[in-house]
């Protein structure tokens, strides 16, 4: 009767056994997936988009910023003088321009005038002696060399009365389109400059792109700034994300737009909430980061997630826990 009883109870047991397993890949099965990631705030090194030297500095380490906030200013005086410079030339080249398209005045006009008159008048005088002088050649009462004297100038005065005539036909016609056309060209090259010196000028204050968290001041006033050069480092306080990744047998789960929970080891119990934003398309090796045990070989996708209710207690670099809103 022993022997029955021994039987049942090691049947028992083994069905016991097998009914757990079950139940507890089951349960196992059923359970969310848990992902882990690191929050990812974007910074932002702010320069001067031109060079100088550092008058002065507004904020230090740790301020809280706010968007289009003055943060420094870099010494004016070159910049302004530069301008002045600017407004300058395009006053000169504004008024070429102007004279060019206005073409000759009035009173030029009518001195040109007189001018073709007075040659005019000479021609006529120089080709009515001309032609006395042929007829006492005729007669022999002149020589040769006088009646010669006597063509030159007559040539000489109808010469001056084409240049005379020509002259006004100029001032009357106005400027060429050539010249008219240089002329403009100059205006815009230096309008062109005055709008480069006026941003130069703009340039010299350094203003808070958006709102964050100042993490470093580099440079002190009195420093000589090429432009470019790091003066701020400014910690974006929104979007705050989380860089996770998922392996391919999970993948199919974390699709963009979904629904996902954050917990942090600080509020265990309070998560916060976001949504897949995206997934890269491109495998890799599993980052030193990620600490899960059967995700340390695998190949694994990686995620961006948006944390939709951010607040000051997310920092760079934190862990997280990712587990999908059911």
């Amino acid at each position: 009767m022993k022997k029955p009883v021994v039987i049942v109870l090691i049947g028992v047991i083994v069905l016991a056994a097998i009914g757990g397993g079950w139940m507890w890949y089951h349960s196992r099965q059923n359970q969310p997936l848990t992902l882990y990631g690191n929050v990812d705030i974007r910074t932002v090194n702010m320069s001067f988009r031109v060079g100088g030297r550092l008058a002065s500095l507004t904020v230090d380490e740790g301020d809280s910023i706010k968007a289009g906030q003055v943060l420094g200013e870099l010494d004016r005086a070159p910049y302004q003088n530069a301008l002045m410079q600017a407004n300058a030339n395009v006053s000169t080249a504004q008024a070429k321009y102007d004279l060019a398209m206005a073409g000759y005045r009035a009173e030029e006009i009518a001195q040109a005038s007189a001018a073709v008159n007075q040659a005019q008048a000479a021609y006529q005088y120089a080709q009515n002696f001309y032609q006395r002088q042929q007829g006492l050649w005729k007669s022999r009462t002149i020589s040769a060399n006088d009646l010669e004297n006597a063509r030159s100038s007559r040539d000489q005065a109808q010469a001056s009365l084409k240049s005379a005539q020509d002259k006004l036909s100029q001032f009357r016609a106005g400027n060429r389109p050539q010249e008219i056309a240089q002329a403009k060209a100059s205006l815009e090259q230096a309008q062109a400059q005055l709008a480069q010196a006026r941003l130069d000028l703009q340039d010299t204050t350094l203003l808070a792109p958006s709102g964050g968290t100042l993490l470093t001041r580099a440079v002190e006033p009195g420093s000589m700034l090429n432009a470019g050069s790091t003066v701020l480092t400014l910690s974006l306080t929104r979007p705050v994300w989380v860089r996770a990744w998922v392996d391919e047998r999970h993948l199919h789960e974390a699709q963009p737009g979904r629904d996902i929970l954050l917990y942090t080891d600080g509020r265990p119990d309070k998560p916060y909430h976001g949504k897949i934003g995206f997934i890269s398309p491109t495998a890799e090796f599993t980052p030193k980061t990620v600490e899960t045990p059967d995700l340390r070989t695998d190949l694994v996708y990686r995620m961006r997630i948006i944390v939709t209710d951010a607040d000051d207690a997310l920092r760079q670099g934190m862990p997280v826990t990712l587990r999908f809103d059911q």
